[in-house]
């Protein structure tokens, strides 16, 4: 079994003294994929960097407090990349992927677009340059998941008040739009609801710390592993952790019958 978590920390920091390792010692995952860093090199300790039975590999963002995602893993893996080989977006630190035998497992995280209209744009900027490179994951002919925070609900089913959010960002048409190309022409399948295709409240992963939108759980599922089918097929197990809040993001884990090799 093969157990795999995503998270955004939205700042890794913050999300220690609020008991996020503590928690992890706990989970027997093989594979964690981490969002939001908000930190450099600098910043990490060593508990940061490879917590006890892990390796951490990590792509940061070049500016202060920004972005920046990555992995923890049980084994070290034959190769780990950093970015996707866009320039504009690989100095925000958005992908790290680690490769072990027939398997890539990736972290990524995919720009917001509600700080701005000029972010929005760059958002589409980057899904516009994201999409061939999902083609050319998919067509390797290797089982892929993409882990994180990818800002965008996919469906009515995946956010509280999708009415009063169709003009918003991260969940325009648009965006929806492409979201369905990726789970469509390109091939890649959205484990959740492959696992839980009707649920709605306890799918949520996001929440505003506006309006008190945890505690009336008026949430958002924009936290995903994106997988290609074979290792879709093989997921036995998700759950949304909310026991303990490290974050505005909640743990997504997923169990999977699949030997990497």
């Amino acid at each position: 079994m093969l157990r795999i978590i995503t998270l955004n920390l939205n700042g890794i920091r913050s999300a220690a003294r609020k008991g996020f390792f503590d928690w992890l010692a706990l989970q027997e995952a093989d594979i964690v994929c981490l969002q939001e860093l908000k930190a450099q090199v600098g910043d990490m300790r060593r508990e940061f960097l490879n917590p006890e039975g892990y390796f951490g590999y990590f792509h940061y963002a070049e500016k202060k407090g920004y972005s920046g995602v990555g992995l923890y893993c049980r084994r070290q893996p034959e190769q780990v990349i950093e970015g996707f080989g866009v320039a504009e977006f690989d100095a925000e630190g958005r992908y790290v992927e680690a490769v072990f035998g027939k398997l890539s497992v990736i972290s990524v995280y995919l720009p917001s677009g509600s700080s701005s209209p000029e972010r929005q744009e760059a958002k589409f900027r980057f899904l516009a340059h994201f999409r061939p490179h999902l083609e050319q994951l998919r067509s390797a002919g290797r089982e892929v998941l993409l882990c994180g925070d990818w800002n965008i609900a996919h469906r009515e089913i995946d956010l509280k008040n999708w009415k009063g959010n169709l003009k918003n960002s991260g969940f325009l048409p648009e965006e929806r739009a492409w979201m369905g190309e990726v789970f469509g022409p390109t091939g890649f399948v959205d484990v959740y609801r492959r696992l839980h295709p009707d649920a709605e409240g306890e799918a949520y992963t996001w929440w505003s710390n506006r309006g008190q939108a945890r505690a009336r759980n008026v949430g958002w599922r924009i936290d995903y592993h994106v997988a290609t089918p074979g290792l879709a097929a093989a997921a036995r197990r998700a759950a949304v952790y909310k026991d303990a809040w490290f974050s505005d993001h909640a743990p997504l884990t997923i169990d999977y019958d699949f030997d990497a090799g």
